[in-house]
């Protein structure tokens, strides 16, 4: 089942065209990684997708019901964290949550338990001074908290680890991760180690356009190359293995980096084996021999250019 779709999604700005026909279907218990350059879109998509802007056309579904701007009933699925989340300074986590509960409509037993079991999955449980005194990395965990007080079917979370620091990032993609099964995530970065990290779904934004799209095998196996790279033990065995008669002969493009030799073989009907063959042949043990996968990195170089 699709938590949300989005069908022909186009946005402007003036003259700027933001979404270009933008379609994209998110999984229901995904952690999906909606990628971008920062001014790709990303955020203006969330926002439609939160009733809170008007596309110019398209369709936006959340659980099956359309999104309607400026009075959409859709968002009582959805749990939403801002890049920069704002809070009353004044109160405390638990003070905060049960203002939220009462918002929400919750009962004060149910606000109380809900609370309780959030601060405990952001690591707050036991933190009771006011807000105005938390790091950045504190008010994000707060907001995931507050987000999934009233057990959205789908979290949306806006660059959550842009600005934070390597501890904080790693405690909010745990979060995100721990919570994987019981909600569906999406999330929009330009992080990409982030994206590699939990996602199993991902989609790639550029100029109001989606890219690229599907999870992350998918993906990798539709853009792989038949690559290979060999370490060797010394730098003799690197210069005569690159230099061989033998790999002269194949269609192949090589790159030699001291000892690290990344070979590139055009001819999909030549393999691994060929390559291990004349490793055996020459009587050379290599230190590595990989299979090389496209990393999120260099298949999102490729598809922005």
């Amino acid at each position: 089942m699709s938590i949300l779709e989005i069908k022909d999604l186009q946005m402007s700005f003036g003259g700027n065209h933001v979404l270009q026909g933008l379609n994209m279907t998110v999984p229901e218990h995904s952690v999906f990684g909606f990628v971008g350059r920062n001014g790709a879109g990303k955020t203006t998509t969330m926002k439609i997708v939160l009733g809170l802007l008007r596309p110019r056309s398209g369709i936006v579904t959340v659980c099956g019901e359309q999104v309607i701007y400026g009075a959409t009933k859709t968002n009582r699925h959805v749990g939403f964290l801002p890049d920069v989340p704002e809070f009353y300074g004044y109160m405390r986590p638990k003070e905060y949550l049960r203002l939220c509960g009462e918002i929400t409509g919750l009962s004060s037993g149910q606000i109380r338990a809900k609370s309780e079991e959030l601060l405990e999955l952001v690591g707050l449980g036991d933190v009771n001074r006011k807000i105005s005194g938390f790091s950045r990395g504190m008010k994000q965990r707060l907001g995931i908290a507050q987000a999934l007080l009233n057990e959205p079917r789908l979290l949306i979370c806006d660059e959550p680890t842009s600005a934070l620091d390597p501890i904080g990032r790693k405690q909010v993609l745990d979060i995100l991760s721990a919570i994987r099964g019981k909600t569906t995530v999406v999330f929009s970065t330009h992080i990409l180690s982030d994206v590699e990290r939990i996602c199993d779904h991902i989609a790639v934004l550029e100029r109001g356009k989606l890219v690229l799209s599907g999870t992350l095998g998918e993906i990798q196996k539709e853009h792989r190359r038949n690559s290979f790279s060999i370490r060797f033990a010394t730098d003799q065995d690197a210069l005569e293995f690159s230099q061989s008669e033998e790999l002269k002969e194949l269609n192949i493009n090589l790159e030699l980096d001291e000892r690290i030799l990344t070979i590139v073989i055009e001819d999909n009907s030549i393999g691994g084996q060929g390559l291990i063959d004349l490793l055996s042949q020459k009587q050379i043990v290599p230190e590595k021999f990989e299979a090389m996968e496209p990393t999120l990195e260099s298949l999102f170089t490729e598809v922005v250019r």
